[in-house]
């Protein structure tokens, strides 16, 4: 919502009441999985939560990818567990395979797939799909991408991605503001990634380009430069938006879908044919099917600096 992002409103104080009843009952909960009144299940392998205290696209799913590359190259075998948000599966836990698509699993699940090749098990219950990847002895550590929340699920490592142009709004809960937890919450995290922006006792992530690959899967050449149509369905669509104009591509027509839309052939009907259509990553894994022979997405790799691979491995280790 615009709003969360702005000189708060007066009318918004309506909501306030809500969001304090918001509060309320997700600190009772916590509370309930502490003592034990929730279930919460302990895995028999090392957990790392990535997630954030905000709603919206904050940057976790290359942070995802650039810490299982960061463990493939130590000797790991992460495993990825997901809710799936998105998608809908006729059986759970559901392990991602090369036919696996966005409608049935979601689509940061078959992206993260896609780029890593390593196991992904999509489950609403993410508890469930942890047990999933251990029980088949599928993986040595677990990254869960989001679930910082689901407290039914304990983990070792906890690390949180903050948007770091728009970091946490007006600071208020769901629904006047944008945040799942109070701002407290991040002085019991292990880390804190800051996307794009420098903040101490944050380490900062920034998100690097690399070429436009074709939907379709065939090699060609996207001219650098070149005039071009975009559409993103994404947490925060100005963000990509904003990325293509700093790689000199010549915006014509842009299009904002909300977050993880399901998209069908007659979204693009609004386009020129003619003009070349770019799109993200997590969108390209939707539209493999009917994609249409100059539709690109641009893919995005994270980079951190050494000093939280050092601290991070360091605390792997000690939890081992």
């Amino acid at each position: 919502m615009g709003f969360w992002y702005q000189a708060t409103p007066l009318w918004s104080w309506i909501l306030y009441p809500i969001s304090l009843l918001f509060f309320g009952v997700a600190a009772c909960r916590r509370w309930m999985f502490s003592i034990g009144l929730l279930k919460s299940s302990k895995n028999k392998l090392p957990v790392i939560v990535v997630g954030n205290i905000s709603v919206g696209g904050n940057g976790k799913t290359p942070f995802v990818i650039w810490l299982c590359e960061l463990l493939v190259k130590q000797g790991y075998r992460p495993g990825i567990v997901s809710r799936g948000y998105g998608g809908k599966s006729d059986t759970y836990p559901l392990l991602l395979d090369e036919q696996t698509n966005g409608q049935q699993a979601g689509d940061e699940p078959v992206m993260i797939f896609k780029r890593l090749g390593l196991p992904v098990v999509v489950d609403p219950i993410r508890s469930r799909a942890a047990a999933y990847l251990s029980e088949h002895n599928l993986a040595d550590i677990i990254i869960t991408d989001d679930g910082l929340q689901h407290y039914a699920l304990q983990r070792d490592i906890e690390i949180v991605v903050v948007d770091g142009k728009r970091r946490f709004g007006n600071a208020h809960l769901m629904p006047m503001g944008p945040l799942r937890e109070p701002l407290s919450r991040l002085k019991e995290v292990d880390f804190i990634i800051n996307n794009g922006e420098e903040c101490e006792g944050e380490f900062t992530m920034l998100l690097q380009p690399d070429h436009c690959l074709t939907v379709d899967g065939q090699s060609r050449t996207l001219p650098h430069g070149c005039t071009i149509n975009a559409c993103a369905a994404i947490g925060y669509p100005q963000r990509f938006f904003d990325t293509l104009e700093h790689q000199q591509f010549v915006l014509n027509k842009t299009v904002s879908f909300a977050d993880h839309h399901l998209y069908r052939a007659e979204d693009f009907s609004q386009f020129d044919k003619s003009t070349p259509l770019l799109m993200t990553e997590k969108d390209a894994v939707k539209c493999i099917a009917f994609a249409q022979e100059n539709w690109w997405y641009l893919p995005i790799s994270a980079e951190l600096p050494t000093a939280l691979e050092q601290q991070l491995l360091e605390k792997i280790k000690e939890i081992q």
